[in-house]
């Protein structure tokens, strides 16, 4: 059978930023891997940009990484704490359709207000699956990187390539390339590999 593995971005670009490597290098060996992102942003974008250009990008984005059918909701941005019912009961309804065995979400350590409630929601819809917490250093004032994927140079470059595509986030100095490979170099050096992204554990579940 093939496992199951659900990727969390509270919004888009998200879920690239913390696993784009490990999403593209689980596609390619035959993992079926879904994406959700529960928020486009579109109250963000800027105003020279039409409003749905960011559902436009994650498409781009992750069908670079290799999924067709990014499932993209429309939360209100920064307002995640008041729709937290609300989320719970779509990652239930994910969780009863997809059956995820890992599922990959922002860290315990992230201080952004919609990632906090996108973990913590998480953790209470998914209880028989493995959940790891995803690496956002902009976020984060620490963090504790305890599982690590290696990654080959054609996973980070489809990475940095997935993260080109979004043309409204080009002036955040978390998108330059030096710095994704940067941060890959320094994963993988702790695991004595030339790349690789690191998460948390957050739940670890051996069947």
């Amino acid at each position: 059978m093939t496992k199951q593995i659900l990727i969390i971005s509270p919004h888009t670009d998200d879920g690239e930023l913390g696993c784009g490597g490990a999403i593209a290098r689980f596609v390619r060996e035959g993992y079926d891997v879904k994406y959700v992102a529960l928020s486009c942003c579109e109250q963000s974008v800027p105003e020279e940009y039409p409003k749905d250009i960011l559902r436009r990008e994650v498409k781009a984005a992750t069908k670079i990484l290799g999924i067709d059918d990014p499932i993209l909701l429309e939360y209100e941005v920064r307002k995640f704490p008041q729709y937290r019912q609300q989320i719970l009961d779509t990652l239930i309804e994910l969780r009863n359709e997809i059956k995820p065995v890992t599922v990959f979400t922002p860290s315990s350590f992230d201080t952004h207000q919609d990632h906090k409630i996108t973990r913590e929601e998480t953790l209470r819809a998914f209880k028989q699956s493995t959940i790891l917490g995803y690496e956002q250093p902009w976020n984060n004032i620490t963090f504790n990187a305890l599982a690590f994927v290696s990654l080959k140079e054609e996973y980070l470059q489809m990475k940095i390539d997935a993260l080109g595509c979004y043309e409204t986030q080009n002036d955040r100095s978390y998108f330059d390339c030096d710095f994704i490979r940067g941060l890959a170099l320094t994963r993988g050096t702790q695991i004595e590999e030339r790349y690789a992204e690191a998460f948390e554990v957050i739940k670890w579940v051996l069947r």
